[in-house]
């Protein structure tokens, strides 16, 4: 049950204090985005660099992660590797649909200060993702009027004086294409959203924010359904956008393919159902600078029922298997069996778990080591196409299609090649031992330093 804030366009309004974000920087080595960034200063009205919209120090570089609140109890934020970030954003807060409020878990509303100050105390950013895949559905009604675009401007900034933020992640999924199932949309949300993020960097108290988006893996769709060619004026209002580059197979897909592929351009058509090259290549066609956008990456995986005859050739583990979707393993810890019944919208479920194993759960539940490599008994293939691995059990008979640290260091020489601003991991709470996140940092080329 969600607990409705207070009346947000009612609190005051005030600049916020920036935080210092100093722990990271490029190293030389790091020459594609380092110079990504100085063009990423120069791109006007956006707020990186030294442009007017910008934090004090602004984003040169971003490493961020998001931290899921609900497993708050198991992942503190003291456990957060807090050195190793510029910024954390702290999941969700949810629309609702009243304009002047939005919701927040009771636990978050005690849990975020806590992660505020800790991310204070520790030089970082701490910022606050509003939406999400069960928190879009009034998004559409928040912002189409002047009315309720105003209304929506002081109920967020309502937030940042409230939490003492130092920025806002807007997670809309999605402007004009169906979400969750139930979500408000018009074709007219795409523009209804740039003009609210123009009124919201307008204010005063927005100078110092740092404004972000967490995207599909193609543009914001325009008012015929697809997406739009030309999406170069939310780089003038936001610092980046976020590429959500996972979920791009899983459960609902018609065989085990990669959750964040890296490239699908090598691929079968078939095959070819999205990816970072291909979102990056997306954004950039349609005017989004391409030092402005972060690549999301996933510390988790989908996992899978795979007969052993569909699993293997030999010893060989073949691509894009077929799987028994009605036997969908139980992932690791963090997940569980939901109860038959019905959803947000109203649609009946049929309940089951998730499958979903997070990078610690892989190596909980025995298919990896503790230093994230195969474990015996375990067969394991990287797809050369996806940079993507795999492993099967095949006791179990379970396939999980993941991300290790080879596919990590794989994406952070694409972000470096690419001239990308960073990435963006979900979640701060699935890696373990920082496996996953040393493995980008280091191939980008990122530094710890002292402020």
């Amino acid at each position: 049950m969600l607990a409705p804030l207070s009346l947000l366009a009612a609190l005051p309004i005030v600049s916020v204090w920036a935080a210092p974000m100093c722990s990271l920087v490029p190293s030389k080595s790091a020459g594609a985005l380092a110079a990504s960034a100085s063009a990423t200063a120069a791109v006007g009205g956006a707020a990186t660099g030294s442009s007017s919209g910008s934090s004090d120090v602004g984003d040169d570089v971003v490493a961020t992660t998001w931290y899921a609140g609900w497993h708050g109890s198991d992942f503190p934020p003291e456990s957060i590797s807090w050195s190793k970030y510029t910024a954390v954003t702290y999941a969700f807060a949810v629309t609702t649909p009243d304009v002047n409020t939005v919701s927040l878990e009771a636990s978050d509303e005690e849990l975020l200060p806590k992660f505020v100050d800790l991310a204070h105390q520790n030089n970082v950013k701490a910022m606050l993702t509003i939406g999400g895949w069960t928190g879009s559905q009034y998004f559409s009604s928040a912002v189409a009027t002047d009315a309720n675009r105003t209304a929506f401007v002081n109920t967020v900034l309502g937030l940042v004086s409230k939490y003492n933020l130092d920025g806002l992640d807007f997670d809309w999924e999605y402007p004009n294409k169906q979400g969750m199932g139930c979500n408000l949309i018009s074709d007219d949300d795409s523009q209804n959203f740039l003009s609210f993020l123009q009124a919201l960097r307008a204010e005063p108290a927005a100078q110092n924010l740092t404004l972000s988006a967490a995207v599909g893996i193609t543009p914001f769709n325009g008012p015929d359904g697809t997406p739009m060619s030309d999406v170069s004026d939310f780089a003038k209002v936001l610092d980046y956008v976020a590429i959500m580059n996972y979920d791009v197979w899983g459960s609902w897909s018609n065989a085990v393919g990669p959750n964040a592929p890296l490239n699908d351009t090598c691929a079968s058509g078939a095959d070819q159902q999205g990816s970072a090259v291909s979102a990056v290549k997306a954004w950039t066609d349609a005017g989004f600078p391409a030092n402005q956008l972060v690549l999301g990456v996933a510390s988790y995986g989908h996992s899978f029922s795979v007969a052993n005859s569909a699993a293997l050739s030999g010893n060989t583990l073949n691509a894009y298997p077929a799987f028994d979707a009605s036997k969908q393993p139980l992932g690791d810890k963090w997940d569980a069996v939901a109860p038959a019944g019905v959803d947000q919208c109203g649609a009946p479920t049929a309940g089951g778990p998730s499958g979903i194993f997070d990078f610690f759960g892989l190596i909980d539940g025995g298919f990896l080591t503790a230093n994230g490599t195969v474990a015996d008994g375990i067969d394991y293939r990287f797809d050369e196409c996806s940079q993507t691995p795999y492993v099967y059990n095949p006791q179990t008979q379970v396939m999980v299609s993941y991300d290790d640290a080879k596919s990590f260091a794989a994406k952070g020489q694409f972000i470096n090649d690419a001239g990308l601003l960073g990435f963006a991991m979900w979640e701060a709470g699935g890696d373990s031992n920082d496996i996953l996140l040393d493995a980008i940092e280091e191939a980008i080329g990122f530094t710890e330093v002292d402020c």
